[in-house]
């Protein structure tokens, strides 16, 4: 989530109505964009029942994407990319890169030939979302949390369309879930090309190694950076599975139905957008550890609680997942922007990069980890295993809300 240090306007735009019609534009081409990051994830059991595929590698149909987008992601701090290749052009190509691994699904290739396909289109969406973000940063100052959180909520909304293309398939072909996201990303694609900068445009982000040590140093970002940690362990592995989870609760409700199981797990994911919304404005309203602790706060409770409704009324199941959909990435854009708040304004790019890969790279080991679980304990408390996550960010950034250094934050609403 690379954003850096804002400088003064270049000159004088009519910025009022134009920042909100970038704003719509950039979060409709990211959601379209981002149909491909779960497109394999959707119809994992068709693919495996498709081509006779065996023992992990419905783990890393999802896992193959979150390292190829940790890899990307480090690799474009490395080299600057951003600041190589005009923002738009980057995130039209890279959008364009991912609809061609995701449509390469089509060829029914070998299983080595599918993980690699998924970690391509991982690298490819790093060269998406990360520049998004830092593109509509330079159209907002003020509101700039609602309007991260309007960019996380596309992201959100694209990485749920698979489940409603597949809910919409009905009895017909996996084909035709590949083959819509495929499409949705090629029309993002050419939407980004009509994005421009903003008025607040950044200077040069360079990524220095030697400065990761002084990240961890500062107790203020420590806690922010723990908190994100605590929510991504949560995030991802919950997306990834939800579809399992949902399937097995229906076959013990005797309600077995694919296409039902996407919907509600089209649902719960989508619902997730109203909540990146309701974080930014909770966010630049009443501060940023307040928000974060909150919306964890609820997931953590939805991950304790789920398993209650797994073979209870199906109102109760879909409500429980609806609202921890809703809250389990509700603080995600606020972690990114707190970070540009309190590191040093010379390093802000190393910060969000140390902070984006290591978030990252821990949804591959709690993805990895949860089925593990499942065959443990079964799939109705499975999740189980990710409630120590929110619940540990909870209380970092509690601890932050208590430092003086929470003040530079959100205007000073800590």
């Amino acid at each position: 989530m690379t954003i850096w240090r804002t400088a003064a306007p270049a000159a004088d735009f009519p910025e009022d109505m134009r920042r909100w019609e970038m704003l719509g534009l950039l979060c409709l081409a990211v959601v379209l964009s981002l149909t491909t990051w779960f497109s394999a994830t959707a119809i994992t059991a068709e693919l495996k029942a498709a081509w006779r595929l065996s023992g992990p590698i419905d783990i890393w149909l999802t896992n193959g994407v979150q390292i190829g987008f940790v890899a990307g992601a480090l690799a474009a701090s490395l080299v600057n990319l951003p600041d190589i290749v005009r923002l738009s052009r980057l995130m039209a190509i890279s959008a364009l890169v991912a609809a061609a691994a995701n449509a390469s699904l089509l060829l029914q290739p070998t299983p080595a030939g599918v993980v690699a396909a998924r970690i391509l289109t991982g690298v490819a969406l790093a060269g998406v979302y990360p520049p998004a973000l830092k593109l509509v940063s330079t159209w907002f100052v003020r509101g700039r949390g609602l309007a991260l959180g309007a960019l996380i909520g596309a992201l959100t909304l694209g990485s749920s369309l698979p489940h409603l293309f597949r809910a919409l398939a009905g009895s017909f072909d996996w084909q035709l879930v590949v083959l819509g996201a495929t499409v949705a990303a090629l029309v993002g694609s050419i939407l980004f090309l009509f994005a421009s900068e903003g008025p607040y445009p950044f200077g040069k982000a360079v990524f220095e190694p030697r400065q990761v040590g002084a990240i961890f140093r500062e107790r203020a970002l420590m806690l922010v950076n723990i908190g994100y940690l605590g929510h991504m362990w949560e995030l991802y592995a919950m997306w990834a599975w939800l579809i399992a989870y949902v399937r097995a609760a229906l076959e013990a409700q005797q309600r077995s139905s694919p296409a039902l199981a996407s919907l509600l797990t089209f649902l719960a994911i989508a619902g997730g957008a109203v909540g990146c919304l309701l974080g930014g404005v909770l966010s630049d309203r009443f501060g940023r550890s307040l928000t974060t602790a909150g919306m964890m706060m609820v997931s953590g409770l939805c991950a304790l609680t789920i398993g209650f409704a797994f073979d209870g009324p199906l109102w109760l199941l879909g409500l429980v997942i609806v609202v921890w959909g809703v809250s389990v990435v509700g603080d995600s854009a606020q972690f990114s922007a707190a970070v540009t708040e309190l590191a040093d304004r010379r390093f802000v790019g190393t910060a969000l990069s140390v902070q984006l890969g290591s978030g990252f790279g821990l949804t591959v080991l709690a993805i990895w980890l949860l089925p593990h679980f499942a065959d443990l304990l079964g799939w109705r408390w499975a999740f189980l295993m990710l409630a120590p996550g929110p619940f540990a960010g909870m209380a970092a950034m509690l601890a932050l809300r208590r430092l003086p250094d929470a003040a530079k934050m959100a205007g000073g609403k800590r």
